[in-house]
């Protein structure tokens, strides 16, 4: 069975740091493409970070590039967004998304249940 757990969400100040993990099972974590994804009230989810796995190449939204790190531990099987600067703009629910297998191009594309990230100004 896929899961995807995500944790680490919560209420910061403007300017203050969050680190969020995607924990997963059910799956080989160290073959799939990962992401980070979210969700403001009224608006659409979009795409804030993801990470390839053979060689670990990351992609970024332009509105966190430079305060945002998206990394990950193939070891424990765990995704991880380091999210630094943060701005009121940032609140939202942030979604772990698991998506394609680097080595057969298998489509998994699950997602986590996510966690609240509210940032105060």
């Amino acid at each position: 069975q896929v899961r995807l757990v995500e944790s680490g969400g919560g209420l910061v100040q403007s300017g203050g740091s969050l680190r969020l993990s995607c924990e997963t099972s059910g799956f080989i974590f160290s073959r799939y493409s990962m992401g980070w994804y979210r969700q403001a009230p009224g608006k659409e989810r979009e795409l804030v970070a993801v990470i390839t796995t053979a060689n670990g190449i990351t992609n970024y939204a332009d509105s966190v590039k430079g305060r945002f790190t998206i990394t990950r531990d193939n070891a424990k099987n765990t995704l991880y967004l380091q999210m630094n600067i943060l701005k009121p703009e940032d609140t939202a629910v942030y979604y772990c998304h698991a998506w394609r297998d680097y080595y057969n191009n298998y489509l998994l594309n699950r997602w986590g249940q996510g966690t609240q990230v509210t940032v105060s100004s």
